[in-house]
């Protein structure tokens, strides 16, 4: 009986889909067909039938000079000259680094889903068709299986969307479905779970791509309703609806944390049955490791304090034993749990409805699956260009449409014209010449015609010359369409444009990008919207520990690892690293991250305030096109190195080259002192001898000195006294 209500339910919401998508289709018919030819027009079909085979009876030729494609290029190329940046901020006291690595996994979303590539279209469709659509969802089959949260854009004539919708995001839309045929082989490998209720599955055959009628003649572009009608395979419609809904939740907010979380009735209950220990009646313990290490400092404490006691009873004589045996008194802890600490007030729970999305897929008649998103924005963001505060807003092609037209029909006349000067007309009498003979003798070079002048001579007519004004009218109405675009001639490298001077050029460049990033403002919010979604995505999908790497702007590549879980050695607890399951974050774009810049502009920048000092070599080199980045910094370094140990051992070598000559110096001054002490000493013995031999001769001359008085004493007491005892007279 459940079974056959539920199965009644599936067959109402499949019922209740298929009206909803005829409504919505019938409602942007106008906005489909306009949209359409706004595309075709684009890639070349800028004639109708009716037009071109006017041109042809006249004998004109219906041809296109197609200024809208180039000028959509350039566009595409300035608004995607370089990825886009995000900068994600917790909202709550989270870890900085949490937040880094959301933006980490932003950048590599944007790599695995080849998101240059989804920018490119998504903006192509935004100049072309008024809008661009990128959705964000998980792909359950990627990395092997753990899934993966990606982009991918949507081709804007698949998405219908309530026509009383006025947010340019669809915030207040009723419901938005995206829908397209599909082969019933697409369908079931994309849906392999489902294969028995798709191929038992009935649908509408019927295309609803309004017919444009512009000319197809020569046209080799073929759309996916061209595509079918030359198939003989079984086409199946497929509908992506989603929708919001209120949906029960609990706002938790911890008196004694601080921290505050939206949780839904099943992680409710488990939150509420976890364990809490309550110290002194107030402190609240979450961790049971912490709770047993304060337990164990608290008993050591105790012991401690008996230990003084028991110590200071021996010294009054007392038995240490009776204070140091008494029994540990109970630690003031008590165990609780969540819903306790609720009941005390320490927990403060609101229940509130808040706003989800619900995703539902139909294939043909047949209900496949829903589920319930952890967003409440939807995952189809669109890139409206001239938004009309409805889900149909107008593209710059079709403001340019007229211009385009007007070029064509400028450049078929001119090319009537040079037709007709160089096939001269002439006007003959009336039966005055044979006209088979005329014409064939006229289209020989150098062959004379005769006539009878009574008749009347054939005259030639050659036609009026075009104004040079209809020359300059077809280059001011490219110039219109380039400037509606938010494009210049200079911008586009047209040397002609540009002025003089190098610095001239770099200032009209950046100026130029002013108009361009009116419509660069639309993009960048498209994907703020788009990382906002894919946020809680992430969170809701990387559970377990995944690690991924991030191709940086400058070719390095960054690793980073989420949801690692560690063992603390000391209390035992499993901690997780860049845990991304919890908190919420705010996204920031980078404004104009992607707007091209003047490389050589930038690298001059870049080396004036390296060489003053400002900015290392590191942040001069990701300004450049250094592929091996890496690899230069670190040759540099060694070089660095290898100079800074050359220059020291140049200064060690010219400190040892001092201090030999210093020894040099020394050395001969002590050989001279040796020399100097050596001559001394021997002219310390020569003059020792000299004064033994001086006193020597001092003494031997006294000595004789001595005998000569003596023998003149003697001789003269001889002279005086007589010889016989006679004296002298």
């Amino acid at each position: 009986m459940a079974h056959n209500q539920n199965s009644d339910k599936q067959k109402d919401f499949v019922d209740e889909t298929l009206h909803l998508w005829n409504i919505y289709s019938n409602k942007r018919e106008d906005w489909a067909k306009h949209a359409k030819e706004d595309k075709e027009f684009r890639l070349g079909r800028q004639w109708t039938k009716d037009q071109e085979d006017t041109l042809n009876a006249r004998g004109q030729a219906p041809i296109v000079i197609n200024r809208i494609h180039p000028a959509v290029e350039s566009a595409k190329a300035m608004l995607t000259a370089n990825r886009p940046s995000f900068r994600v901020a917790p909202r709550e006291d989270s870890d900085n680094k949490v937040a880094n690595v959301m933006s980490a996994l932003l950048a590599y979303m944007y790599d695995i889903s080849d998101g240059s590539s989804v920018v490119r279209q998504v903006v192509d469709d935004y100049y072309t068709m008024g809008s661009g659509f990128i959705n964000v969802y998980q792909d359950p089959m990627k990395d092997m299986g753990k899934g993966e949260v990606m982009i991918h854009d949507i081709d804007p004539m698949d998405v219908y969307v309530d026509p009383n919708s006025r947010s340019r995001f669809f915030d207040d839309a009723e419901n938005v479905i995206v829908s397209r045929m599909f082969t019933k082989e697409q369908a079931v490998r994309l849906y392999p779970m489902y294969e028995k209720n798709i191929r038992n599955a009935a649908s509408d055959q019927r295309w609803d791509t309004p017919e444009t009628g512009r000319s197809t003649n020569d046209f080799a572009a073929q759309f996916p309703e061209d595509v079918s009608r030359v198939t003989e395979q079984e086409y199946i419609r497929g509908y992506e609806r989603y929708y919001k809904l209120l949906v029960k939740r609990y706002r938790v907010y911890e008196v004694f944390s601080g921290k505050e979380d939206l949780l839904d009735e099943d992680k409710f209950k488990m939150y509420m049955e976890q364990p809490a220990w309550l110290l002194n009646g107030e402190k609240v313990l979450t961790n049971e490791a912490e709770v047993q290490a304060i337990v164990q400092q608290m008993q050591m404490a105790i012991q401690q304090q008996r230990t003084q006691e028991a110590m200071a009873t021996v010294g009054e004589g007392g038995d240490p034993n009776t204070i140091i045996n008494q029994p540990l008194p109970e630690i003031p802890i008590e165990e609780v749990t969540f819903a306790d600490l609720a009941e005390r007030g320490m927990l403060e729970i609101v229940e509130v409805d808040v706003e989800r999305v619900k995703m539902c897929v139909v294939m043909g008649d047949t209900y496949l699956y829903s589920r319930v998103l952890p967003v409440d924005k939807y995952p189809i963001v669109p890139f409206m260009n001239i938004h009309t505060r409805t889900p149909y807003p107008t593209s710059d092609v079709r403001m340019v449409k007229g211009i385009q037209e007007f070029i064509n029909k400028t450049r078929s006349l001119i090319i009537a014209h040079a037709t007709t000067s160089t096939n001269v007309k002439i006007l003959v009498p009336e039966g005055s010449v044979d006209m088979k003979e005329f014409e064939e003798k006229w289209s020989q070079p150098g062959v004379a015609i005769a006539f009878d002048p009574t008749d009347g001579a054939p005259m030639p007519v050659q036609p009026t010359p075009l104004p040079n004004e209809l020359y300059n009218n077809e280059t001011t109405a490219k110039s219109d369409i380039d400037h509606q675009l938010g494009l210049y001639e200079m911008m586009m490298g047209n040397s002609q444009a540009a002025p003089q001077t190098y610095k001239a050029t770099i200032s009209l460049d950046e100026f130029g990008q002013r108009k361009i990033k009116s419509k660069l403002a639309d993009i960048e919010a498209g994907l703020t919207r788009v990382a906002q979604i894919a946020i809680p995505l992430m969170q809701q999908l990387y559970t377990t520990r995944k690690a991924f790497r991030v191709v940086q702007p400058n070719n390095s590549l960054s690793e980073y690892v989420i949801n690692k879980q560690l063992v603390d050695d000391k209390s035992g607890e499993i901690q997780v690293i860049n845990n991304i399951t919890v908190g919420r974050y705010d996204v920031v774009y980078v404004a104009g991250s992607t707007l091209p810049s003047n490389r050589y502009a930038e690298l001059e920048f870049y080396m004036d305030a390296y060489k003053n000092g400002i900015i290392d070599k590191q942040e001069v080199l990701k300004k450049t096109e250094v592929f091996d980045m890496e690899g230069v910094l670190q040759r540099t370094d060694l070089i660095g190195q290898l100079q800074q140990q050359l220059e020291q051992a140049g200064d060690q070598i010219k400190k040892l080259k001092g201090d030999l000559q210093t020894r040099d110096r020394e050395a001969v001054n002590l050989r001279k002192k040796v020399e100097v002490e050596k001559f001394k000493s021997n002219l310390d013995s020569t003059s020792s001898k000299a004064k033994a031999a001086a006193t020597v001769f001092e003494k031997r001359l006294g000595d004789e000195m001595t005998h000569l008085k003596r023998d003149v004493a003697l001789a003269t007491k001889t002279s005086l006294t007589p010889s016989n005892g006679v004296k002298g007279s």
